[in-house]
């Protein structure tokens, strides 16, 4: 069951969601908007490798904000700090930021059970667009958990700011 804006806001003043920093404008019927930060990580290398470290180099979006280019995968982040130990939330685009062809959180949207931090925003763009920081990016659903809660504790947990893949700390 996904949770309404109204219910959101509640859950919020419960301590059950976490959003920081909160804005009451940003509540919609059943999401939350987020905004993008104004830093930006990218990849170094044009083959990634699965089982190492990938070197990155991070850019700051300036107010002429940054063109993401179709053939590069840019890692950005929320500025607030989301998660929930009762509820998953779900990122997905904005349907204006889809309209201009900017995938947002390309294959991960299912943000586990207890993580809480920053959500680092794997973006693509089918051409060349500009975005900007602190622009609403993304929204974030809150959906209600059946069963037995267990509660996320991995390598992702307390991001701050776009964090590359962990892949390697896992491999074999």
């Amino acid at each position: 069951m996904i949770l309404t804006g109204p219910e959101i806001e509640r859950e919020v003043s419960r301590g059950l969601i976490i959003i920081e920093p909160f804005e009451r404008s940003r509540l919609n019927p059943n999401s939350y908007n987020v905004c993008l930060s104004s830093t930006v990580t990218v990849y170094d290398d044009y083959i990634l490798d699965a089982a190492r470290e990938n070197k990155t180099s991070m850019i700051e979006v300036s107010e002429e904000g940054l063109v993401l280019s179709p053939d590069r995968i840019y890692l950005g982040a929320t500025i607030e700090k989301i998660g929930s130990p009762e509820y998953v939330p779900i990122v997905r685009a904005r349907s204006s930021t889809a309209r201009l062809g900017v995938f947002v959180h390309v294959t991960a949207d299912l943000i586990d059970l207890g993580y809480v931090g920053q959500l680092t925003l794997q973006l693509h763009a089918v051409q060349k667009a500009r975005l900007y920081a602190g622009m609403e990016i993304a929204q974030i659903t809150f959906w209600k958990t059946q069963g037995e809660k267990m509660q996320y504790s991995g390598k992702y947990q307390g991001s701050i700011g776009p964090v590359p893949s962990k892949s390697f700390v896992d491999w074999r």
